[in-house]
């Protein structure tokens, strides 16, 4: 029962962080009308909280770590809660950025620890089942924190959602105080302040210059030179942390196969998902007409795949290996996008569900084998660094899900549209995007739908693409029988298991001077 209570807390806290990034979407044009933010502002009132949540993650997981993952989750709910309540009384738009900016960092303090809490807190035996759980909220709360935005948008005001994030963090509060235990490493290593530092530095630099992109396009030279200021910046991180003593994510990591493939999966995973839901909310509420809150319904049959794949991926893993389930969900997850690519304006409500219910699925099939095979490919005392590069992995595939997919749909939308004889004002806004054809109405509309369902079909088919070349990349990465082992790290450093894999690496550090944590990275134990 205490097990039971722990994964609702954190399940709980985990919703209301992942619903807020897809939840104010829907009231992004009241919020417009009434704090008289420009096009600008409307998109950094949505994306100041993913930039501020990606690059914190690291360094915030850990802190966890290091100084108690109870009390980084009470601290992010306390400040996820404040700035929430402080949006829902902003009137400036620029205000409003910097409260969504301070949201996530809330964020980045809540995210790595809800995993990390359930990880630490569950025996091996029933872990992958708790993952699995979390994995399926992870996934489902973007569409239920639609469905909760549309309610409530139906009632009163965009202020409703940000007290509604109020009423969550609370709720969640109150529950990580009485009922979830702490736990942080007894001697924790120092803080590898440089390496967090040049973390958040690089990765806000790629995840702005890629959010940034649709607006001045992918050849500008702000887009070119922020995404190369990223990487430039990350590989100085990475050099850095091949050769700190302490560092906050080392490198080598990345050898280990299952940590790789589950980072990968993740990713380009998310990169699927928040592509297709930025996609196909124009969809149902620009060509096919539908509400806000119809809009949110329309998507429900997902979660119809889902927790039910999720609840059963773990018992196939276990019966199986991880192989099988992992990239059968990802192909699955192909043939649903496969499906959706060919939506037109006239599509039957059961065109949708056939697509939506195996996407559904191919996620909740492959979204708990990628989660635990980063978190067990750590030792315990790293559980909130796993946890973080698992919820970085996640918000860079978003990210780039809704720039890249985004980008590939105005580009077609732009080349397929062709209007004559119509006034140069109107064509202009009628190009800039589907919402200023429908300002126009008329022919014009109807020639934009057109085009915008063409571009529809090329972005869902680069999302399917994506998902059936990740699914050969895992079964690559996974194609020895290990993925039906045990994790080649124990949680124990002291335990034999840990004390072997820390002497057979091949990396292990040679200096006997003092005491080492066991290697992470064992590749050839793997095979």
């Amino acid at each position: 029962m205490r097990q039971g209570i722990v994964l609702a807390i954190t399940c709980l806290a985990l919703a209301t962080v992942v619903a807020a990034m897809a939840s104010l979407n829907v009231a992004l044009p009241d919020i417009a009308r009434q704090t008289h933010a420009d096009q600008t502002q409307q998109t950094w009132i949505i994306d100041a909280y993913s930039l501020v949540f990606a690059s914190l993650l690291l360094p915030a997981g850990a802190l966890g770590d290091r100084f108690g993952r109870r009390r980084a989750l009470i601290i992010g709910l306390v400040l996820y809660g404040a700035g929430s309540a402080l949006a829902a009384l902003a009137t400036d738009p620029n205000l409003l950025i910097g409260l969504r900016a301070l949201l996530g960092l809330g964020a980045a303090l809540i995210m790595p620890a809800t995993l990390s809490t359930i990880t630490s807190s569950f025996p091996r035996a029933q872990r992958a089942r708790a993952v699995s759980v979390w994995a399926a909220v992870a996934g489902g709360s973007g569409v239920l924190g639609l469905l909760a935005s549309g309610l409530l948008l139906e009632q009163w005001s965009w202020q409703s959602v940000f007290w509604f994030n109020v009423l969550l963090a609370a709720v969640a509060l109150v529950g990580t105080l009485v009922f979830l235990p702490e736990s942080a490493e007894a001697r924790p290593a120092p803080l590898d302040v440089i390496g967090a530092v040049l973390a958040a530095v690089g990765i806000g630099a790629l995840v702005y210059a890629v959010i940034e992109a649709p607006v001045h396009g992918w050849s500008d030279p702000l887009t070119l030179g922020g995404i190369a200021l990223g990487l430039l910046v990350l590989a100085g991180f990475v050099a850095y942390e091949l050769r700190h003593r302490h560092p906050l994510l080392d490198p080598r990591l990345f050898r280990n196969r299952r940590f790789a493939a589950g980072s990968l999966s993740l990713t380009l995973q998310f990169f699927a998902l928040f592509g297709f839901m930025f996609v196909v909310m124009q969809y149902l509420q620009l060509v096919r007409g539908y509400s806000a809150l119809t809009a949110a319904l329309s998507l429900l049959a997902m979660p119809i795949g889902m927790i039910p794949a999720s609840r059963l991926s773990p018992l196939l893993t276990r019966r199986l290996g991880a192989r099988g389930p992992w990239v059968a969900g990802l192909l699955v997850l192909g043939a649903g996008l496969a499906v959706l690519s060919h939506l037109d304006g006239a599509s039957s409500y059961g065109h949708i569900a056939a697509g939506l219910i195996p996407l559904g699925a191919g996620l909740g099939l492959a979204m708990p084998p990628a989660t635990t095979a980063i978190t067990d490919a750590l030792p315990k005392e790293l559980q909130n660094v796993g946890s973080a590069v698992n919820d970085l992995a996640r918000e860079l595939g978003g990210a780039l899900g809704i720039a890249v997919l985004g980008s590939l749909l105005t580009a077609t939308y732009r080349s397929d549209l062709h209007l004559t004889g119509v006034p140069p004002q109107v064509a202009e806004a009628a190009e800039s995007s589907l919402a200023g054809a429908a300002a126009a109405g008329g022919t014009v509309l109807h020639h934009a739908q057109a085009a915008f369902t063409t571009g529809l079909h090329a972005a869902l088919l680069g999302a399917a693409i994506t998902a059936v070349v990740t699914a050969i990349a895992v079964a690559i990465l996974l194609r020895r029988p290990a993925d039906k082992t045990h994790p080649v790290v124990s949680d124990d450093p002291a335990t034999p298991s840990g004390r072997d894999n820390a002497a057979q690496s091949p990396t292990a550090p040679t200096t006997h001077q003092q005491p080492q944590r066991p290697s992470l990275h064992v590749e050839e134990e793997l095979s």
